[in-house]
């Protein structure tokens, strides 16, 4: 028996022990566990689940020593042919045979009788129809310019070679997380490629600090608008962006940068497609997905996976393998995990005490996949990073296995974007209340890491607004420019690095960006659609605004550039938890200690600040930023600066005056 499986067969229940709270739910964690066991028992017996996800090397087009077998799995099929442009799409060239357990094979003769790109597609018989399916596991896919698309047999003559395949992320580090989509990372109007991230995109996300890549929208997607989370081809790199090999060349660069690279992962839901995905493969509803009502996602539109069926998990948990190994990714966000938690997928849940997690809403088939993808993806890299994105908290969601959790690194905190879109939307700036900002900032689950941020990608699409759109609005328009005066763009500016600042000294061990927000990119995204003329003007990066030297959004680059860099010597995972000194509220004024720095916040939009500071410094104590400093956009002159001690009654001190709206932070 596998030493893993050892430890869960009597799990210790460890989760216990950092949050009574949840002892009323020992029998739930422990029915938790017991799915856990049972199901990879089934699935693998005492062996490992690495050998079980290979899925991709035994489906699809595989070499032979004299040609290449094709396979599928497709029990609802009765019959299938592979079809292409090498045999002139003709069903009767090349029939397949049915194996065992809805199994389909088919031996083509010759390595250079399918030739490198041909499009190809299966075609399937299920009762009375006939149809064609892209496979399933096709590893690219060609995209047609009225939309529809085909597969395509991809044997590159010469396979990409790795110069930089011993990249591991060290553990010990903070994550510093540039999200990002590479479609909308160029500045002219169209669709961005691999390369160009590679060349233009990748150098500025090492020179502003970022030490991790989230990129959006990789597995194939129709809908360009879907922002990639509408999937219809799970093992196949978009190809709008370019070819595999140049996704390869992405990752292995950012790699020598000592960049680490996670994929958004979808494998919450699927695209509802058929000529394109997934759904109805092989000519059922049910092959991957529940049946009837149970399969559709009732405010999405999209396909819900059957986790409970073993051909399901097996074809997820392959694809995570493959994404792992082929392109050498270095972990996951897994996007919509609250929708897989639930048979309600989180819609209208307020989440507001434990019972809500351990109940018959609860879909414990999904709690289990996402226990086993975790233990995969360990067995495969055991350095891999994953995050969930869920915003119902699932107690133990960033806890070990063996302790009763579900497995993941990290969980996105996404109540503090809410808290402050709430707070800029509904507050006026001398109402904002400093202690249940604290309390947004640093409540999470005990012993579970937060991926903390202020907006991601979400809070820029069309009809919503960034931070900084919301604080300055039309102004972005007239009076960004070094020479103009504009009370709102001052006001703007400081509350966007203040609460940056305080978001990702706070807010979690690791800290995300969407590209662009890093300096305050104008407007919203909206992807190229009907009602807006199929532009590309929103849908990209307008990186010369933050470098032509005319423009403020220069200064909040700058300023994001200094706390990555102040944030990543503190090492904010070693020193997750924050000292508060004290608040004031009626002086909106806050000051913590964190891994022997302190920070000084004046979030008082009228009033300067004075503060008492211990410190213990022996005659002047330097200030290491200063968010008022002028190559910031403040009205300081740039440091560094000092403080002279004090000696005083309770030891030593200094002396600090924050002006409105301003931070500093300190040794």
């Amino acid at each position: 028996m596998s030493e893993h499986l050892e430890e869960i067969q009597t799990p210790s229940l460890r989760i216990l022990e950092t949050d009574p709270y949840l002892s009323p739910f020992e029998q739930d964690l422990l029915l938790r566990m017991r799915l856990y066991r049972d199901t990879r028992h089934r699935l693998v017996g005492d062996g490992n689940l690495s050998d079980f996800a290979n899925g991709s090397l035994y489906y699809g087009f595989q070499p032979a020593r004299n040609g290449w077998y094709y396979r599928e799995w497709a029990p609802g099929a009765d019959k299938m042919a592979l079809v292409g442009d090498f045999n002139g799409w003709d069903p009767t060239k090349n029939p397949m045979k049915k194996l065992k357990n809805g199994n389909w094979e088919v031996f083509i003769r010759g390595k250079k009788t399918i030739p490198h790109a041909s499009f190809v597609k299966v075609h399937v018989t299920s009762g009375k129809r006939d149809f064609d399916r892209i496979p399933l596991y096709i590893h690219r896919i060609h995209q047609f310019p009225d939309g529809s698309c085909t597969g395509q047999f991809w044997n590159p003559p010469v396979p990409y070679l790795w110069t930089n395949g011993s990249f591991i992320f060290p553990e010990d580090k903070s994550l510093f997380i540039y999200e990002a989509h590479v479609g909308m990372a160029t500045e002219r109007e169209g669709v961005g490629t691999y390369r160009e991230f590679t060349e233009t995109v990748l150098p500025r996300v090492k020179k502003g600090g970022y030490n991790a890549i989230q990129l959006m929208a990789i597995m194939e997607h129709p809908y360009y608008a879907s922002f990639g989370y509408q999937v219809t081809n799970f093992f196949a790199a978009s190809s709008r962006f370019g070819t595999p090999e140049e996704l390869k060349e992405l990752i292995d660069t950012a790699h020598g940068m000592g960049i680490a690279v996670l994929l958004d992962l979808v494998h919450s839901h699927a695209c509802p497609n058929t000529n394109e995905g997934i759904n109805d493969f092989d000519g059922t509803e049910y092959q991957f997905f529940h049946a009837g009502a149970k399969g559709n996602h009732p405010a999405w539109g999209t396909k819900l996976f059957n986790y409970g069926k073993d051909e399901v998990l097996h074809f997820l948990l392959s694809n995570l393998k493959y994404w792992l190994d082929e392109y050498h990714f270095d972990g996951f966000r897994f996007d919509g995990v609250t929708s897989m938690l639930y048979h309600h997928h989180g819609l209208g849940e307020a989440f507001d005490n434990y019972e809500k997690y351990f109940t018959m809403a609860t879909d414990t088939e999904a709690v289990t996949y996402l226990q086993l993808a975790n233990a995969l993806i360990r067995e495969v890299n055991p350095a891999a990073i994953t995050i969930a994105e869920d915003m119902s908290g699932m107690p133990g969601m960033c806890r070990p296995i063996e302790d009763g959790g579900i497995g993941f690194d990290y969980r996105l905190a996404m109540g503090v974007p809410d808290f402050w879109i709430k707070t800029l939307k509904t507050k006026k700036d001398e109402d904002w209340d400093i202690g249940q900002m604290w309390y947004q900032l640093t409540t999470r689950r005990p012993g579970e890491a937060n991926i903390g941020y202020c907006e991601s990608h979400d809070q820029a699409l069309v009809g919503d607004k960034t931070i900084m759109f919301r604080l300055a609005d039309q102004e972005m328009y007239w009076h960004m420019d070094n020479a103009s005066q504009s009370m709102i763009i001052d006001r703007a500016i400081a509350y966007h690095k203040i609460i940056r600042l305080v978001t990702a000294a706070l807010a979690g061990e690791g800290y995300l960006n969407f590209m662009g927000n890093e300096f305050g990119h104008p407007e919203w995204i909206d992807f190229p659609r009907e009602g807006n003329g199929w532009s590309y003007k929103y849908a990209r990066r307008q990186w010369s605004l933050s470098e032509n030297g005319y423009l403020r959004y220069r200064n909040l680059l700058w300023f994001d550039q200094a706390m990555i860099a102040l944030l990543k010597e503190l090492n904010i995972k070693e020193h997750p938890h924050a000292e508060l000194n004290f608040i004031n509220h009626e002086a909106k004024l806050m000051v913590f200690k964190k891994g022997g720095y302190t920070f000084v916040f004046n979030f008082n939009p009228f009033t300067e600040q004075k503060a008492s500071l211990s410190t213990e410094c022996e005659q002047v104590c330097p200030i290491l930023l200063n968010s008022e400093w002028q190559k910031f956009g403040g009205h300081l002159p740039d440091g560094p600066e000092t403080r002279t001690v004090q000696n005083g009654i309770l030891g030593k001190y200094i002396e600090v005056t924050l002006p409105p709206r301003s931070a500093m932070v300190f040794r």
